[in-house]
């Protein structure tokens, strides 16, 4: 594994220098502040898995309502559009508990939602509506109602199991692609995009991705082992292409993170980029793949 910052050795500094601040990894980031936050929340969410699967609901509650707020601020801060907040929060928040009646729950919410956007930002007048209605649209689709599969994923009685697979599939492709990315990288994927994600990067993340659904869909599911690399494929490719889309979200908004909650992570919307989309995925692979 690639050190947050390479050993300075003999650097001539007396003993009474302060350290030098850690540096970032390769990557970017904090690493040990990243693996230290990564590590407690996902601690925190494989023990309300197995504890109580329902408790997994009201964490995706919780990381939607963040996430929700980072990204209307970003928004905001970075080309002046305002997202109708209120009805979003509220919004999003009936899509992820209503998850629990299946997809009707979550459709309906979110149409009425939809609907309380359209009309909540009458207020400020003609100046902007549509940018300000569209994005948020866009918000309430982009985080609730993706989130809304992971919540819906716990739903059956091996739910907890679904929800790891699910979990598990997104950080193997994560992990897999920052590996390869930072020591075999060396063709870019997408440099007007996200310069330092490669396609060595995106070899790993599938290489990685596959083994952890093989392993998850057939250790906890039951299923097959073709159902769970085509499983793990899927979450791959549905993984990178959130991370490209955050990336094109904040390279037009003009910045460099949605937030700053987590230590080495940035915001928690930036942790969210490549589990949302992967949310739904996961969800139709599965009922495709091992109905209930």
């Amino acid at each position: 594994m690639v050190t947050a910052g390479q050993c300075e050795g003999e650097s001539g500094m007396s003993a009474d220098t302060p350290d030098p601040p850690s540096r970032p990894s390769r990557a970017g980031r904090d690493l040990r502040a990243a693996v230290g936050v990564g590590i407690v929340l996902g601690a925190a969410i494989i023990l309300s898995l197995l504890m109580v699967r329902f408790v997994f609901i009201g964490i995706v509650a919780a990381a939607v309502a963040v996430s929700t707020v980072e990204l209307a601020s970003a928004l905001k801060r970075g080309a002046g559009i305002r997202v109708s907040l209120i009805p979003v929060l509220v919004g999003g928040q009936a899509m992820v508990w209503l998850s629990w009646l299946g997809l009707r729950g979550i459709l309906v919410a979110y149409a009425i939602t939809v609907l309380a956007c359209l009309a909540w930002r009458f207020r400020d007048g003609v100046d902007g509506y549509l940018r300000d209605v569209s994005a948020s649209v866009f918000t309430a689709a982009y985080v609730p109602l993706f989130a809304s599969f992971a919540a819906m994923l716990v739903r059956p009685e091996d739910g907890a199991f679904r929800a790891l697979c699910f979990m598990i599939g997104v950080v193997a492709s994560d992990t897999g692609g920052y590996a390869f990315g930072v020591l075999l990288g060396r063709h870019p994927m997408a440099p007007k995009v996200s310069p330092k994600k490669s396609w060595e990067g995106f070899g790993g993340s599938m290489l990685v991705g596959v083994v952890a659904g093989v392993l998850s869909v057939t250790l906890l599911l039951d299923g097959q082992w073709w159902q769970g690399a085509l499983f793990g494929a899927a979450l791959v490719c549905s993984a990178t292409l959130g991370d490209l889309m955050e990336s094109l979200i904040k390279r037009d908004l003009g910045i460099k993170d949605m937030g700053n909650l987590l230590p080495g992570h940035g915001g928690l919307m930036d942790r969210m980029d490549s589990l949302l989309p992967s949310a739904a995925v996961a969800w139709m692979m599965l009922f495709w793949l091992i109905p209930t």
